[in-house]
């Protein structure tokens, strides 16, 4: 039996809205150079790879692409978004 309770690891207080910031942090999680777009990209790829082997790192990539992306590791991946 599950006991779900809504509640945000951290506590969020906003103080004043700030659209600028909003729309920065929406083209990030959803926008064309956003980390779901690159996570989408890689498991797309996937599906062309004729060894196992790619098949099995793109998917790992593509899994694990928007946690990398939130651990500030961008400069690195940055490099290879375009393969």
């Amino acid at each position: 039996m599950w006991n779900y309770e809504k509640r945000l690891q951290y506590p969020v207080k906003i103080s004043q809205p700030n659209p600028q910031l909003a729309q920065v942090i929406i083209s990030q999680f959803g926008g064309p150079d956003g980390e779901l777009a690159a996570s989408m990209r890689y498991l797309s790829q996937r599906y062309t790879m004729p060894y196992a082997e790619c098949k099995a790192l793109l998917t790992d990539i593509g899994t694990e692409a928007p946690e990398m992306f939130l651990s500030g590791a961008n400069a690195f991946f940055d490099a290879f978004a375009t393969v």
